[in-house]
């Protein structure tokens, strides 16, 4: 063996961490997609290994994904949770379902808090996580007395749309607002739902200034656990706020990785 192999085979492994696609149809055909925005920030400045997991399969494989696992990644999509996993009725009708992505992954953060994987959601993700652990979701935040419209404008440029929109109010004390180092922070703001009771064990951690949860934990577990409203994959390593986040996670799933080494 080279000196060079050795040093590879002695180098520490790069915690794997899966991403759960979503549906998306183009000309009569079923894809399976996930944008590059979310994939990069994982690679480039978490420095962990993407494992994009198809949704459309069921959950018949989803204990051989996690075998692999290091962390579990829940990214935003285009479509809604479906009402009817949290009690309601469906009040927006015109907007997108994902059912195969609401089966697979209310079933994935069960099982990731079970096997102590770190767990890092944004934007429907953080939705799937709240839902999951019997938490509601205000389905149009935008109809409701005293809060923002906190849905971007489509004919906007898609930099603006992501743009800064407004700041949140961390939770002074948490460990969020000792990371971010500072009591407020801006964000963009590009959905039309949001958190209204939060689930079984979860905090929060940032809140906008209309009130709307922007960021939870799960406190009482022992793993890493950040979901956020916003979307801080986008440009993250051009914001030091986003560039905090995705390391804070990287380094939870790199110490899960060499515990699996020892």
């Amino acid at each position: 063996m080279s000196n060079s192999t050795a040093k590879q085979s002695n180098a520490p492994r790069k915690p794997v961490v899966l991403m759960t696609m979503g549906a998306q149809e183009r000309n009569g055909h079923p894809y399976q997609v996930m944008t590059h925005k979310y994939i990069l920030p994982l690679s480039e400045i978490a420095g962990c290994v993407p494992l994009l997991v198809p949704t459309c399969c069921g959950v018949a494989d989803l204990e051989a994904y996690l075998d692999m696992a290091d962390g579990v990644y829940l990214t935003g999509a285009g479509s809604n949770i479906d009402p009817a996993l949290y009690g309601q009725q469906n009040i927006t009708p015109n907007k997108a379902q994902d059912k195969d992505r609401d089966s697979f992954d209310t079933q994935l953060i069960h099982a990731a808090i079970e096997r102590g994987l770190p767990i890092f959601g944004i934007c429907r993700g953080m939705q799937e996580i709240n839902v999951a652990l019997g938490g509601d979701l205000h389905q149009k935040v935008h109809n409701l007395f005293g809060y923002l419209d906190h849905r971007e404008d489509s004919d906007d440029a898609v930099d603006v749309q992501y743009g800064d929109s407004h700041p949140i109010s961390l939770v002074p004390g948490t460990w969020f607002a000792e990371l971010m180092q500072q009591a407020t922070i801006p964000v963009n703001s590009l959905h039309g739902q949001g958190v209204n009771k939060l689930g079984r064990g979860l905090e929060p951690l940032a809140s906008s200034v209309d009130g709307l949860v922007e960021a939870i934990h799960a406190p009482a577990l022992p793993q890493f656990t950040l979901a956020v409203q916003w979307h801080p994959e986008w440009r993250a390593k051009e914001n030091p706020f986003s560039v905090k986040i995705y390391q804070a996670f990287g380094d939870a799933c790199r110490a899960r990785a060499a515990e699996r080494q020892q």
